[in-house]
Protein backbone atom coordinates (compact mmCIF):
# COMPACT_ATOMS: atom_id res chain seq x y z
CA UNK A 1 0.00 0.00 0.00
CA UNK A 2 1.27 3.63 -0.87
CA UNK A 3 0.81 6.23 2.03
CA UNK A 4 1.06 9.83 0.90
CA UNK A 5 4.17 11.59 2.88
CA UNK A 6 3.71 15.18 1.03
CA UNK A 7 2.43 15.90 -2.37
CA UNK A 8 3.79 13.81 -5.20
CA UNK A 9 5.73 11.40 -2.62
CA UNK A 10 4.57 8.34 -1.52
CA UNK A 11 6.15 5.47 0.85
CA UNK A 12 5.55 1.90 0.42
CA UNK A 13 6.73 -0.08 3.97
CA UNK A 14 7.88 -3.58 3.64
CA UNK A 15 7.32 -6.19 6.70
CA UNK A 16 11.29 -7.02 6.48
CA UNK A 17 12.83 -4.26 8.88
CA UNK A 18 10.10 -1.55 8.14
CA UNK A 19 11.69 -0.99 5.15
CA UNK A 20 10.76 2.15 2.83
CA UNK A 21 10.71 2.45 -0.94
CA UNK A 22 10.02 5.74 -1.82
CA UNK A 23 7.96 7.25 -4.87
CA UNK A 24 7.89 10.03 -6.51
CA UNK A 25 5.77 11.57 -9.05
CA UNK A 26 7.19 13.01 -12.39
CA UNK A 27 5.84 14.47 -15.02
CA UNK A 28 5.60 11.17 -17.37
CA UNK A 29 6.08 9.18 -14.57
CA UNK A 30 7.46 8.12 -10.90
CA UNK A 31 10.61 7.76 -9.57
CA UNK A 32 11.26 4.85 -7.04
CA UNK A 33 14.13 4.70 -4.49
CA UNK A 34 15.33 1.66 -3.09
CA UNK A 35 12.24 -0.47 -3.53
CA UNK A 36 11.86 -3.91 -1.51
CA UNK A 37 12.10 -6.29 -0.14
CA UNK A 38 9.93 -9.16 -0.26
CA UNK A 39 8.95 -10.24 -4.18
CA UNK A 40 4.85 -10.28 -3.29
CA UNK A 41 5.91 -6.48 -2.09
CA UNK A 42 7.30 -5.65 -5.03
CA UNK A 43 4.32 -6.95 -7.26
CA UNK A 44 2.49 -5.19 -4.46
CA UNK A 45 4.18 -2.04 -4.98
CA UNK A 46 3.88 -2.70 -9.05
CA UNK A 47 0.14 -3.02 -8.82
CA UNK A 48 -0.32 -0.15 -6.75
CA UNK A 49 1.27 1.58 -9.67
CA UNK A 50 0.04 -0.07 -12.01
CA UNK A 51 -3.48 1.25 -10.66
CA UNK A 52 -2.58 4.62 -10.80
CA UNK A 53 -1.48 4.89 -13.77
CA UNK A 54 1.94 5.37 -13.09
CA UNK A 55 5.27 3.64 -14.72
CA UNK A 56 8.47 3.72 -13.34
CA UNK A 57 10.46 6.12 -15.22
CA UNK A 58 13.83 5.98 -12.86
CA UNK A 59 15.11 4.24 -10.27
CA UNK A 60 18.09 5.13 -7.47
CA UNK A 61 19.90 3.02 -4.82
CA UNK A 62 21.02 4.74 -1.83
CA UNK A 63 23.65 2.43 -1.83
CA UNK A 64 24.80 -0.82 -2.15
CA UNK A 65 23.45 -3.04 0.39
CA UNK A 66 21.52 -5.58 -0.75
CA UNK A 67 17.83 -4.55 0.51
CA UNK A 68 18.36 -1.21 -1.46
CA UNK A 69 19.34 -2.76 -4.73
CA UNK A 70 16.68 -4.99 -5.54
CA UNK A 71 14.38 -5.29 -8.77
CA UNK A 72 11.54 -7.04 -10.71
CA UNK A 73 10.57 -7.13 -14.31
CA UNK A 74 6.96 -5.95 -13.26
CA UNK A 75 8.69 -2.80 -12.48
CA UNK A 76 10.10 -2.01 -15.81
CA UNK A 77 13.62 -1.27 -17.47
CA UNK A 78 13.91 2.56 -16.32
CA UNK A 79 17.17 3.41 -15.88
CA UNK A 80 18.28 2.42 -11.75
CA UNK A 81 20.92 5.20 -10.83
CA UNK A 82 23.67 5.28 -7.78
CA UNK A 83 26.44 7.53 -7.08
CA UNK A 84 29.67 5.86 -8.85
CA UNK A 85 31.03 4.67 -5.38
CA UNK A 86 27.71 2.47 -4.91
CA UNK A 87 27.78 1.34 -8.19
CA UNK A 88 31.59 0.44 -7.88
CA UNK A 89 30.86 -1.51 -4.78
CA UNK A 90 27.74 -2.93 -6.24
CA UNK A 91 30.10 -4.59 -9.10
CA UNK A 92 32.36 -5.86 -7.02
CA UNK A 93 29.84 -7.62 -4.56
CA UNK A 94 28.37 -8.74 -7.61
CA UNK A 95 32.11 -9.99 -9.21
CA UNK A 96 32.64 -12.75 -6.18
CA UNK A 97 31.61 -15.90 -7.41
CA UNK A 98 28.44 -17.21 -5.59
CA UNK A 99 27.28 -13.32 -4.18
CA UNK A 100 23.56 -13.92 -4.78
CA UNK A 101 23.73 -17.59 -3.22
CA UNK A 102 25.43 -15.65 -0.20
CA UNK A 103 22.96 -13.70 0.04
CA UNK A 104 20.21 -15.87 0.01
CA UNK A 105 22.26 -18.07 2.69
CA UNK A 106 22.54 -15.23 4.66
CA UNK A 107 18.63 -14.91 4.90
CA UNK A 108 18.22 -17.99 5.89
CA UNK A 109 16.20 -18.34 8.78
CA UNK A 110 14.60 -14.80 8.83
CA UNK A 111 10.94 -14.20 7.73
CA UNK A 112 11.83 -13.41 3.67
CA UNK A 113 14.30 -16.71 3.07
CA UNK A 114 13.16 -17.40 -0.23
CA UNK A 115 10.92 -14.74 -0.87
CA UNK A 116 13.68 -12.29 -2.06
CA UNK A 117 14.20 -11.53 -5.51
CA UNK A 118 17.56 -12.22 -7.03
CA UNK A 119 17.66 -12.10 -10.39
CA UNK A 120 17.85 -8.07 -11.02
CA UNK A 121 19.47 -7.26 -8.01
CA UNK A 122 22.71 -5.01 -8.26
CA UNK A 123 21.89 -3.43 -11.53
CA UNK A 124 22.61 -0.38 -11.05
CA UNK A 125 24.02 2.64 -13.35
CA UNK A 126 26.84 4.87 -11.90
CA UNK A 127 26.23 8.18 -11.99
CA UNK A 128 29.63 10.47 -13.00
CA UNK A 129 30.83 11.10 -9.78
CA UNK A 130 29.71 15.12 -8.53
CA UNK A 131 25.78 14.49 -9.83
CA UNK A 132 24.21 16.87 -7.49
CA UNK A 133 20.71 15.88 -8.86
CA UNK A 134 19.05 12.90 -10.15
CA UNK A 135 18.83 12.83 -14.17
CA UNK A 136 15.01 12.64 -15.14
CA UNK A 137 11.69 14.59 -15.69
CA UNK A 138 9.97 15.68 -12.37
CA UNK A 139 11.03 17.14 -9.43
CA UNK A 140 15.01 17.71 -8.18
CA UNK A 141 15.73 15.17 -6.29
CA UNK A 142 19.06 16.65 -5.07
CA UNK A 143 21.79 13.96 -4.18
CA UNK A 144 24.26 14.10 -1.39
CA UNK A 145 27.00 11.96 -0.91
CA UNK A 146 28.84 10.89 2.05
CA UNK A 147 30.77 7.80 3.23
CA UNK A 148 29.25 7.45 6.80
CA UNK A 149 27.30 3.98 6.51
CA UNK A 150 28.44 2.52 3.54
CA UNK A 151 30.88 3.58 -0.19
CA UNK A 152 29.24 6.20 -2.02
CA UNK A 153 25.55 6.28 0.36
CA UNK A 154 23.67 9.32 -0.53
CA UNK A 155 20.77 10.84 1.27
CA UNK A 156 18.06 12.58 -1.11
CA UNK A 157 16.65 15.80 -0.71
CA UNK A 158 12.93 16.47 -2.67
CA UNK A 159 13.66 19.65 -3.06
CA UNK A 160 9.77 20.89 -4.08
CA UNK A 161 8.26 19.02 -0.95
CA UNK A 162 11.01 19.29 1.48
CA UNK A 163 11.03 15.79 1.81
CA UNK A 164 14.40 14.16 3.26
CA UNK A 165 14.76 10.30 1.74
CA UNK A 166 17.44 9.33 4.38
CA UNK A 167 18.48 6.07 3.27
CA UNK A 168 19.80 3.71 6.16
CA UNK A 169 20.60 6.99 8.71
CA UNK A 170 17.52 8.71 10.92
CA UNK A 171 16.11 5.70 11.82
CA UNK A 172 13.85 5.74 14.95
CA UNK A 173 14.17 2.09 15.56
CA UNK A 174 17.98 0.82 14.47
CA UNK A 175 20.92 2.89 15.87
CA UNK A 176 23.56 4.15 13.00
CA UNK A 177 25.57 1.35 11.59
CA UNK A 178 29.08 2.43 10.77
CA UNK A 179 31.50 0.93 7.74
CA UNK A 180 33.84 -0.48 10.49
CA UNK A 181 35.68 -1.39 7.42
CA UNK A 182 36.67 2.18 6.74
CA UNK A 183 40.01 3.18 8.15
CA UNK A 184 37.83 6.23 10.34
CA UNK A 185 34.46 4.95 10.75
CA UNK A 186 33.19 6.95 13.35
CA UNK A 187 34.25 10.26 11.69
CA UNK A 188 33.09 9.09 8.22
CA UNK A 189 29.41 9.01 9.71
CA UNK A 190 29.40 11.94 11.63
CA UNK A 191 30.61 14.13 8.62
CA UNK A 192 27.21 12.23 7.48
CA UNK A 193 25.40 13.22 10.27
CA UNK A 194 26.70 16.93 9.79
CA UNK A 195 25.77 16.57 5.84
CA UNK A 196 22.45 15.90 6.73
CA UNK A 197 22.04 18.36 9.21
CA UNK A 198 23.53 21.49 6.64
CA UNK A 199 21.54 20.28 3.78
CA UNK A 200 18.31 19.18 5.33
CA UNK A 201 17.90 19.47 8.94
CA UNK A 202 14.80 22.17 8.61
CA UNK A 203 13.02 18.84 6.58
CA UNK A 204 9.47 18.84 6.18
CA UNK A 205 9.59 14.83 6.79
CA UNK A 206 11.94 12.41 6.54
CA UNK A 207 11.89 8.68 5.11
CA UNK A 208 14.61 6.34 6.50
CA UNK A 209 15.56 3.51 4.96
CA UNK A 210 14.20 1.59 8.25
CA UNK A 211 11.68 2.68 10.73
CA UNK A 212 9.16 5.03 10.44
CA UNK A 213 8.51 8.48 8.90
CA UNK A 214 9.35 11.42 10.75
CA UNK A 215 7.04 14.32 10.07
CA UNK A 216 7.38 18.21 9.94
CA UNK A 217 9.76 19.19 13.20
CA UNK A 218 11.38 15.32 13.64
CA UNK A 219 14.51 15.78 11.24
CA UNK A 220 16.48 17.64 13.56
CA UNK A 221 15.54 15.52 16.47
CA UNK A 222 16.63 12.61 14.71
CA UNK A 223 19.67 14.50 13.88
CA UNK A 224 20.87 14.65 17.22
CA UNK A 225 20.17 11.49 18.49
CA UNK A 226 22.27 9.86 15.76
CA UNK A 227 25.10 12.20 16.36
CA UNK A 228 25.07 11.71 20.05
CA UNK A 229 25.49 8.09 19.96
CA UNK A 230 27.94 8.25 17.31
CA UNK A 231 29.81 10.87 19.08
CA UNK A 232 29.34 8.45 22.09
CA UNK A 233 31.05 5.61 20.01
CA UNK A 234 34.59 7.28 20.77
CA UNK A 235 34.23 6.47 24.41
CA UNK A 236 33.12 3.00 23.95
CA UNK A 237 29.28 3.60 23.15
CA UNK A 238 26.25 4.95 24.49
CA UNK A 239 24.68 3.11 27.76
CA UNK A 240 21.11 4.87 27.03
CA UNK A 241 19.69 5.33 23.83
CA UNK A 242 15.88 4.55 22.92
CA UNK A 243 16.65 2.15 20.12
CA UNK A 244 18.76 -0.07 22.66
CA UNK A 245 18.13 -1.71 25.99
CA UNK A 246 14.99 -1.55 27.79
CA UNK A 247 13.22 1.12 25.63
CA UNK A 248 13.95 -0.48 22.64
CA UNK A 249 10.70 -0.64 20.12
CA UNK A 250 8.86 -4.11 21.30
CA UNK A 251 10.12 -6.76 19.11
CA UNK A 252 13.62 -5.16 18.18
CA UNK A 253 15.09 -5.60 20.95
CA UNK A 254 17.95 -7.58 19.00
CA UNK A 255 18.60 -4.12 17.95
CA UNK A 256 20.60 -3.78 21.58
CA UNK A 257 23.08 -7.04 20.52
CA UNK A 258 23.48 -5.41 16.94
CA UNK A 259 25.07 -2.25 19.21
CA UNK A 260 27.06 -4.35 21.46
CA UNK A 261 28.48 -6.26 17.93
CA UNK A 262 29.45 -2.99 16.37
CA UNK A 263 31.00 -1.63 19.75
CA UNK A 264 33.16 -4.63 20.32
CA UNK A 265 34.58 -4.66 16.66
CA UNK A 266 35.27 -0.50 17.41
CA UNK A 267 36.84 -0.81 20.26
CA UNK A 268 38.45 -4.62 19.75
CA UNK A 269 36.59 -6.52 22.75
CA UNK A 270 33.23 -8.27 23.34
CA UNK A 271 29.91 -6.79 25.67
Amino acid sequence: MLTRVADGVHVHTSGFLLSNAVVVQGRDGVLLVDPGVQESELLCLADDLAAAGQRVVAGFSTHADWDHVLWIPRLGDAPRYGTARAAAAMSEQLAAPGAKEAIAEHLTGTEVAGQVPMDLLGQITALPAGTTHIPWDGPPVRIVEHQGHAPGHAFLVIEQSGVLVAGDMLSDVLVPMLDTEAADPVEDYLAGVRLLDEMAGDAAAVVPGHGTVGGAGETRARIELDLAYVLALRTGGPDSDPRIGPAARPGWEWVTDLHNGQVGRLHGRSR
